[in-house]
């Protein structure tokens, strides 16, 4: 089947557009490489659409496979290496009929593989197409984490006591060979991808070495080692991110890129002192996970349609806010990536770099050689922007080189800590901006918080009562009038109910957490000419409240009640995460 084949009939049926699908070609083309891989990497598709489409043109039945009924002993047929390496995955045995799913059943050197696999088990083979994402849930039934750190450590043949053993630096301890270390390393870097770990945290111990995956939000121990592990451990990893070895009293930072499961995984790397040994912050950047289209970060419908307006507009600054954490990151790479067309040139200075993104040029600050935001905002105007994306705004020189940017055409994004949008113009003014040059530059104002998201399998519903209904209850009386009606005529008066996390430990999507992914709650702030006239003369939060009401604001509490009563979110998490007006 050919590239052009599959994407006309994706475009045919609206599930790719045109101009989209053109530019996967074109890269491919110039690649070398398969159009459809591009497509699962560049835009967030629904996987079973597509496959749906190339079982038509192929002939092959598509299944949406659920890896947990694959029995155990399938998995000896058709070896992990050899099922990521052909993207063949087991999925049943009947009798003598082997039955498989291949990602590309008219791939020859597959078809092959799994000749020979069936010739030598005696069976037929049944085939069905898959899709990516089965591939990579069904890796994961593979050899568990744990156990290959067990036979890592095994194969070192450390005795129990060596874990209470106290090294003075001055001993010169054995060196152990390379091969276990690397592969405790390797497990861990797979193992963090797999789990959608967005950092690892590789801790020594007076007496043990711990390892910490962030999932959803929250710290989880995956693994205990011997103490004697700390300082290869960590030294791989600083090979790895070619860190300097002996210098272990000043913290480093690093990053180094690997291919996992088939796709590229960027790991940023910072080392940093303790009494017992270095301790190593690993954030995983996974693009497929980490980058998300504008329309996935969890805006409701009058939001997106208010940022899609300032997305178009020919200048002007959108400023997102919120504490560290918060999302602010990821909402900006997804308008980076709305914005990013071939007709526009989008700059963007990040501190640090965390994903690359291709078609937009992406530069980091170093303040230690004096390339700063400002410094670096100076240069940007001179490359010929449309969008120029500046990480955070920290001071009053970036603070005066952003507006100024955006009142010269360009279409400004940035980011800025304050506690809501309405804050967002008081900081500005706090950093020396006049008003008058504000009303004009600021086109909309963004604050967000990210909350866990419930469950949808192991979900239990419940019926709010106490403060919880009086929160709801003054949420929905405040939204704008339409908005209102359409919450009242989907759950009426009363009496309300919300959800909470079920934690089914045999629960096949959460594995027992209750919380899988999560979402921002997002207020979206209009600068208005009626603003414009507020700011340019003495005035207040308060006033500023009054204008955002008249615009028809959701606050960060109304949106996120109204995720809770949609059963995505957690209305505790709501009520703890946003404020009051």
């Amino acid at each position: 089947m050919k590239n052009e084949q599959l994407f006309d009939e994706l475009v045919k049926k609206n599930i790719v557009d045109s101009a989209l699908a053109e530019k996967i070609l074109h890269e491919a083309e110039l690649a070398n490489t398969s159009a459809e891989e591009l497509l699962y990497d560049r835009a967030n598709v629904d996987q079973g659409a597509v496959a749906k489409v190339k079982s038509a043109l192929l002939g092959a039945p598509y299944k949406k496979i659920n890896p947990a009924l694959i029995p155990e002993e399938l998995f000896r047929l058709i070896p992990k290496d050899t099922s990521q390496n052909y993207r063949v995955i087991p999925i049943e045995k009947t009798g003598d009929m082997f039955v498989v799913g291949m990602l590309h059943p008219d791939d020859l050197r597959a078809q092959e593989a799994l000749r020979f696999i069936a010739k030598r088990e005696h069976v037929s083979l049944g085939v069905y197409l898959v899709t990516p994402s089965d591939l990579a849930e069904v890796w994961r039934r593979y050899l568990p984490y744990k156990d290959e750190i067990d036979s890592a450590i095994k194969e070192m043949n450390l005795k129990q006591s060596e874990s209470d053993r106290v090294v003075a630096l001055e001993e010169g301890a054995r060196t152990p060979d390379d091969a276990p270390i690397i592969k405790i390393v390797a497990s861990t870097l797979r193992h963090a991808v797999e789990s959608a770990a967005s950092d690892i945290h590789i801790e020594p111990q007076r007496n043990y070495l711990r390892i910490r995956f962030r999932i959803d939000g929250e710290l989880h121990e995956v693994a205990s080692l011997p103490s004697v592990l700390s300082q290869p451990v960590i030294s791989r990893i600083k090979v790895l991110a070619q860190l300097r070895l002996d210098e272990t009293r000043m913290p480093q930072d690093g990053r180094f890129r690997t291919l996992i499961a088939g796709r590229e995984i960027d790991f940023r790397i910072a080392t940093f002192p303790t009494p017992s040994g270095e301790k190593v912050a690993i954030r995983v950047l996974d693009a497929i996970g980490g980058l998300k289209d504008l329309k996935d970060v969890g805006l409701n419908e009058q939001n997106y349609a208010v940022i899609e307006g300032a997305l178009n507009a020919p200048f002007g600054m959108i400023i997102i806010s919120g504490p560290t954490g918060s999302g602010k990151s990821t909402t900006l790479y997804a308008m980076m990536q709305k914005l990013n067309s071939d007709a526009v040139n989008i700059v963007s200075l990040e501190d640090p770099v965390e994903y690359f993104m291709t078609g937009i040029n992406q530069s980091q600050v170093k303040p230690e050689i004096g390339y700063t935001f400002a410094s670096g905002l100076r240069q940007i105007l001179r490359q010929d922007p449309d969008v120029v994306m500046v990480g955070e705004i920290r001071d009053t020189e970036t603070a005066s080189l952003a507006v100024n940017a955006a009142l010269t055409g360009h279409v400004m994004l940035s980011t800025i800590h304050t506690n809501n949008s309405i804050g967002v113009i008081p900081r500005f003014i706090d950093l020396g901006v006049p008003p008058f040059l504000l009303s004009s530059a600021l086109n909309i104002m963004i604050a967000q918080r990210l909350v866990g998201k419930i469950c949808q399998k192991c979900k239990k519903e419940e019926v709010a009562e106490g403060e919880v209904k009086k929160a709801i209850e003054e949420a929905i009386k405040d939204l704008p009038e339409k908005i209102r009606k359409d919450i009242l005529s989907k759950f009426g008066n009363g009496p309300y109910h919300t959800y909470r996390a079920g934690g089914d430990p045999s629960c096949p999507v959460c594995k027992g957490k209750g919380i899988k992914g999560r979402i921002a709650l997002i207020e979206v702030f209009q600068m208005t000419r009626e603003v414009g006239k507020i700011i340019n003369k003495s005035f207040t939060e308060a006033d500023l409240w009054d204008e955002s009401r008249r615009q028809g604001i959701i606050t960060l509490r109304q949106d996120g009640i109204m995720k809770a009563l949609e059963g995505e979110v957690l209305i505790e998490e709501v009520l703890r995460e946003t404020e009051e007006d």
